[in-house]
């Protein structure tokens, strides 16, 4: 279980990502870096190496607990690598951003959302 393992597959296995071929486009396109470098899909990791992988505004960073090249329950991914707690404090800051733009209002421009449209036909109605 502590072998080298190809970074994509650490990443999918570890359930960072939902499919192999999203690790791999994460990789080439330079949103994972391993200990500081940036890596390719065949790079391979071992425990103690440091994984910072971006997703949007999220930078997530995990440290290697332990390696394995397949994909398990999330109990047991779950145990492959710890978080950061830089990483844990910008997740939770994320977070409360989000709430705090979804507590502002509607979107501007765009679709409506199902909240809105039962509103706007509400109102339509009531004219009518």
């Amino acid at each position: 279980m502590d072998e080298r393992v190809r970074v994509d597959k650490w990443l999918w296995a570890a359930r960072i990502v939902k499919t192999r071929a999203l690790a791999v486009d994460a990789l080439k396109g330079g949103r994972v870096d391993v200990n500081g470098e940036r890596a390719k899909p065949s790079r391979e990791i071992q425990p103690g190496d440091r994984i910072d992988f971006n997703t949007g505004r999220l930078r997530l960073s995990v440290i290697v607990r332990a390696t394995s090249a397949r994909r398990g329950p999330a109990s047991e991914a779950a145990l492959l690598y710890d978080e950061t707690a830089e990483s844990r404090e910008a997740r939770a800051q994320l977070a409360a951003e989000r709430r705090i733009e979804r507590a502002a209002g509607p979107r501007e421009g765009g679709r409506p959302t199902k909240r809105d449209r039962r509103r706007l036909d509400a109102a339509r109605r009531g004219r009518g």
